[in-house]
């Protein structure tokens, strides 16, 4: 049998061309998957992130690819994040000289080549055999942060090993603290420079895809991370892979727990999971270096604000006195740039690098990066913004 074959086309540019040859069945990290692929099934080069999804799910089994897609209940939450970029348009700038505009970005004292971040997305080797490894090389070839789930199913120092870009670690706060204790530990040992807490997930929202499908970890893909009495362990849910992401964080979560964390690592604390300003400023004046805009990708509470509509109440409260990322609906440059706008100092992305992973691996991560690069680089001339900081709410109107 001829495992499945991702490759750059030599010939092109990374940007330029990317082609998939899929040998007549689904497979999974070298296995043959449950369903079978149309063995004339071939993918055109991409020309936007979203052409990534529909070459992932050709080749994912079908219970992976709607893990990945799939939002709570009516998944009202995870279109919102979609539809609130759609209700800003750009007034732009004319005779500027902006051809070539400035990416360059800044978070917590270290420099980036764009505004875009890697977000935090559990057990990547469902995806691709290398998983978080592959991610994590792309994030650094494109002079990015990469954030590495607790729920990884590459191990904190064996993902540090990788590569040697910026890397964040996500925590979900464990009910034995001892346990978080030492995957910060770990995190600081291996040269992460942040740790982030995401703190809208005391349990796991209902994913009724999963539901449907009593989706569960594949066979051979573990969480890295933990032992295999705790990587076993459940809890209530309502499905077997709810039962077990539950089994690893604590419902009871509370700011005790931010403030303990703050005072247990040297490192900058950041918040994921903040929509509201009250909420914002409370964890500022707790300690936190940084927040970051999230509705956990439309998969938690399901009718939640979306990410851009909060931002810029959380913004407000934090005053400049921190950071402000935004998680959740960015598919397009322009999406990036109406975030930045409205004073989001960096963006995350989850879902589309995913599907280039289990399209391409490093490859493909590398040349939806690149894409996205391109796109925010014209789309800034466009709009007359010759840097970062002269993106401003003045160059939106909400319709």
């Amino acid at each position: 049998m001829t495992p499945f074959m991702t490759r750059i086309l030599p010939s092109l540019p990374l940007r330029s061309a990317i082609t998939l040859h899929i040998t007549g069945t689904k497979r999974h990290n070298g296995r043959v998957a449950d369903s079978a692929v149309d063995s004339k099934a071939r993918l055109a080069a991409p020309v936007k992130l979203d052409d990534f999804e529909p070459a992932a799910r050709a080749l994912l089994p079908q219970s992976i690819y709607d893990y990945i897609a799939g939002g709570s209940e009516d998944e009202a939450a995870l279109r919102g994040n979609r539809e609130a970029f759609a209700r800003y348009r750009f007034r732009f700038k004319i005779l500027t000289s902006a051809e070539r505009p400035d990416l360059g970005s800044e978070v917590l004292g270290q420099r980036f080549q764009m505004p875009v971040h890697l977000a935090p997305t559990a057990i990547q080797r469902m995806a691709h055999q290398d998983g978080e490894a592959a991610a994590y090389r792309a994030a650094t070839d494109a002079g990015i942060a990469y954030c590495l789930s607790t729920l990884s199913s590459v191990s904190i120092e064996d993902v540090a090993a990788a590569a040697t870009g910026t890397r964040w670690f996500q925590l979900y706060m464990h009910p034995e603290r001892a346990v978080s204790a030492s995957f910060v530990e770990r995190a600081v040992d291996a040269g992460y420079s942040a740790i982030v807490l995401t703190v809208d997930l005391p349990q796991a929202g209902r994913r009724e895809r999963d539901v449907r499908n009593a989706f569960s970890l594949p066979a051979g893909v573990h969480y890295a991370n933990l032992d295999g009495r705790r990587s076993q362990a459940t809890a209530a849910g309502p499905d077997p892979f709810a039962q077990n992401v539950n089994a690893q964080t604590n419902p009871a979560l509370g700011w005790s727990d931010l403030e303990w964390l703050i005072g247990k690592t040297s490192l900058p604390v950041i918040v994921k999971g903040v929509v509201r300003a009250d909420d914002a400023r409370q964890a500022v004046e707790a300690g936190a270096r940084g927040l970051i805009v999230s509705n956990h990708g439309g998969r938690q509470l399901d009718y939640a604000i979306a990410s851009l509509d909060a931002l810029p109440e959380v913004v407000q409260a934090a005053g400049g006195t921190v950071p402000v990322l935004l998680d959740g609906g960015v598919r397009r440059g322009t999406d990036i740039l109406k975030a930045l706008c409205l004073g989001a100092s960096g963006v995350l992305i989850g879902r589309p690098y995913l599907y280039a992973l289990a399209v391409g691996g490093a490859d493909g991560v590398g040349m939806m990066l690149a894409m996205l690069r391109d796109e925010i680089e014209l789309s800034m001339s466009l709009l007359g913004a010759r840097r970062l900081s002269e993106l401003s709410q003045d160059l939106l109107v909400r319709i």
